[in-house]
């Protein structure tokens, strides 16, 4: 099962993702924000969604969102890791 190893906020709505599998790609968040819900309505906000953190494999964010693991993985464009 893939998870999330660590997240870092690129900016732009952009995260760099690293995976279990020690794949790396870059979660494309505005795709996220055309969504409707309270719980995307947060992250349109750029200083909250910055707060990104992982936990137990999963994106997530302060008010409750988490993103799936292996969604992310197949929505993440991969990148080549240094």
């Amino acid at each position: 099962m893939i998870k999330v190893t660590t997240a870092r906020y690129l900016g732009n709505y952009q995260v760099a993702v690293l995976f279990s599998d020690n794949k790396e790609g870059i979660f494309d968040g505005t795709a996220l924000l055309q969504r409707d819900g309270t719980l995307i309505e947060a992250l349109r906000d750029e200083s909250f969604f910055k707060r990104l953190f992982v936990d137990m494999g999963a994106l997530c964010w302060p008010n409750g969102l988490e993103l799936s693991p292996s969604r992310l993985y197949e929505t993440c464009k991969m990148t080549a890791v240094a």
